[in-house]
């Protein structure tokens, strides 16, 4: 299995389980998946309370962060609820660049996360 693929999919299964107090109707699509479907689209979560979807969310890895990913986020930013991408700490400057060249920075929320491996 892909590491990349190993680490996008244990993030989205994490991000569901920690954000459950919050969202109590939370739908995930795994890499490559899409069993849960809004507006024609699949993120990685979808995140809704009562009925209503109040966010999606995408998470992204070091090497899925391109600048065709943003035509996919602007699309995603376009449906009318709010988009969270969560990426790693290191790209933030990189996709913050991204997100005003495609002029959709003021539409999206940007999360980071870091893993830490401590050898002894």
């Amino acid at each position: 299995m892909d590491n990349e693929k190993l680490i996008h999919d244990w993030l989205v299964t994490y991000f569901k389980q920690k954000l459950s107090r919050d969202y109590k109707e939370i739908n995930i699509n795994l890499d490559g998946e899409k069993k849960s479907e809004f507006k024609g689209h699949y993120p990685d979560l979808i995140l809704g309370n009562h009925g209503m979807v109040l966010a999606v969310m995408e998470v992204e890895t070091e090497k899925s962060i391109t600048p065709e990913k943003t035509d996919e986020w602007k699309a995603l930013a376009g449906l009318g609820v709010k988009l969270i991408i969560m990426i790693p700490n290191a790209a933030r400057a990189k996709v913050v660049d991204l997100l005003w060249k495609k002029g959709i920075a003021d539409k999206v929320s940007v999360g980071s996360y870091e893993i830490n491996v401590k050898m002894p």
